[in-house]
């Protein structure tokens, strides 16, 4: 520190102890210092600490007068609770319940996310509702719509975990990262066609109809091309607009690829109806 209690440097315990003896500190310190102040929020520390694997943080004020330190084993513990924290919230789980939570407590910490589940939903329901028709008229569609909406969640959830992890290390914006998406639209081609091959040859085989089996390799690449996208765009987008990613990205994307699944799915079944019957 100067003579005006202004932190002019850091220098670590292990440089001190090998330099030589005649060497003044000015010598073995960094200027280059990487400091936070008491406002700081606790996750930015964390990403700082683990970024330039620091062992400890000053915290100074706006004078640049040391306040004190923030140590490794302090932040270990931030890393876990906001590990934590996003965990519950990517379930729809408050980060205040418990397992001993009383009944009333848990009802009110997460009824509020199953209504909000339960709208998109319906979302999803009047997308069908608009080819009752075609299903009523070729039953194995119905049979078949479970794996286009599931196969459509969980590659859309690998996508969306990558992100929120990445976001959350400080890896990943929209404005320098959005070319990434395409990654993402080809990973979705490329498991599309791998999972919808599979699944054609196994409807093919069940129902005696090739273009049942070619409709839904379609829709299988199609929902995760949509997967992909919109599960890297969502929670960076959410970012943008100062909500938490963890919070509500899984909602919107499960609304996202069952909309979209459904609705391609059944809408290549309605093109090529003649063709079922």
């Amino acid at each position: 520190m100067s003579k005006d209690k202004e932190l002019i440097g850091t220098a670590d315990l292990r440089d001190i102890l090998i330099s030589d003896e005649d060497k003044k500190l000015v010598e073995i310190m960094n200027d280059n210092i990487i400091s936070v102040n008491p406002e700081e929020d606790q996750e930015k520390v964390s990403l700082l600490v683990s970024k330039y694997d620091l062992k400890a943080i000053p915290v100074i004020n706006h004078k640049n007068s040391l306040l004190g330190i923030i140590t490794v084993d302090d932040i270990i513990d931030v890393i876990v609770e906001e590990q934590t924290e996003d965990i519950l919230m990517m379930g729809g789980v408050s980060k205040e319940e418990r397992v001993g939570s009383s009944l009333i407590t848990s009802v009110k910490k997460r009824l509020p996310w199953l209504f909000i589940n339960l709208g998109t939903a319906f979302l999803a329901a009047f997308t069908v509702g608009l080819f009752e028709d075609v299903i009523s008229q070729v039953v194995a569609l119905a049979a078949a719509m479970p794996i286009v909406a599931g196969m459509g969640g969980n590659a859309g959830t690998q996508t969306l975990s990558l992100v929120i992890r990445s976001i959350a290390l400080g890896e990943v914006s929209l404005k320098k990262n959005w070319k990434l998406v395409f990654k993402e639209v080809g990973l979705g081609v490329i498991n599309g066609a791998a999972t919808g091959v599979i699944t054609g040859i196994i409807l093919y085989m069940k129902y005696d109809n090739p273009y049942l089996g070619i409709i839904i390799f379609a829709a299988m690449i199609g929902n995760l091309v949509i997967a992909g996208f919109f599960g890297f765009l969502i929670p960076l987008l959410l970012k943008g607009l100062g909500i938490d990613p963890a919070l509500a990205s899984a909602i919107f994307l499960t609304t996202a690829t069952d909309v979209f699944g459904f609705f391609l799915f059944l809408g290549l079944a309605k093109m090529f109806l003649p063709f079922l019957l």
